[in-house]
């Protein structure tokens, strides 16, 4: 099955964004290629492009702290495993604690090397890392990969607590809903939301096997869900095919 998932604000758009660039980041730096380490670089610079928004560390903690409230309303409840319950808990008040504790925006600590912020502004230009546009840049990918990556997981630890907090955040959003198999018949399907339950995401999972591709749109009132299929000259045409799939809706 391949799932795909659908904001329904720009909230949870922009966690979706930094989850994928912090999974990216984080693997890029695992290796010990130089090339990897030069998008590791890139893409820690587009993690900083979005979290220079002055309102998303403060959206994020008061989404942890949100959660926090409401799962600290469960104690008690003979249906909640307390330990889990308590270790949730404790999990979401770190993860607050630790964007609590950073300065400014995030990555704004970056912004205080000079060195990086000469290599992000040369990045931003086509070819513009070449070695006589930046010698140091050069050098340094020049340096053993052990030292590359020792540089590479400093750099981005002051951006790990809001990679661990969108991380759970995401995890619990996406826990918050039940798969539900709904037939598409002639590659299309609509479905009215549910009045008083505001859906923040929904997730489509289909089989890969039919090769389908689902086109995703919806609101707080309705969700419509188009099935297309790639043709020989690679682009996208709508498919009449009858499908089956899993739908979740997340709030």
């Amino acid at each position: 099955m391949i799932t795909y998932e659908y904001p329904f604000n720009e909230r949870v758009r922009t966690y979706l964004r930094l989850e994928q660039l912090f999974d990216r980041v984080f693997s890029l730096i695992e290796d010990t290629e130089v090339i990897e380490h030069h998008f590791a670089l890139t893409t820690m610079f587009e993690i900083m492009d979005v979290g220079a928004r002055a309102d998303l560390k403060s959206d994020v903690m008061k989404d942890l702290e949100r959660q926090k409230q409401t799962l600290m309303g469960y104690r008690g409840n003979p249906a909640i495993e307390s330990d889990a319950l308590e270790q949730l808990i404790e999990r979401m008040q770190l993860c607050f604690d630790g964007l609590n504790a950073i300065p400014g925006r995030a990555g704004q600590a970056l912004t205080e090397i000079e060195w990086l912020m000469g290599v992000r502004s040369r990045a931003a230009i086509p070819g513009g890392t070449c070695e006589f546009d930046l010698p140091a840049y050069f050098a340094w990918k020049h340096l053993p990969a052990a030292q590359r990556q020792q540089d590479l997981r400093n750099w981005i630890q002051t951006l790990r607590p809001l990679a661990a907090s969108i991380r759970l955040l995401l995890n619990l959003l996406r826990q918050s809903g039940t798969p539900q198999k709904v037939s598409v018949v002639g590659g299309q399907y609509q479905q009215s939301l549910q009045q008083g339950r505001t859906s923040q995401l929904v997730r489509v999972a289909l089989d890969r096997e039919t090769a389908l591709i689902p086109e995703i749109s919806g609101n707080r009132l309705v969700l419509s869900i188009r099935l297309l299929r790639m043709g020989d000259d690679t682009r996208l045409h709508a498919s009449g095919q009858d499908a089956t799939l899993e739908i979740t809706l997340c709030a």
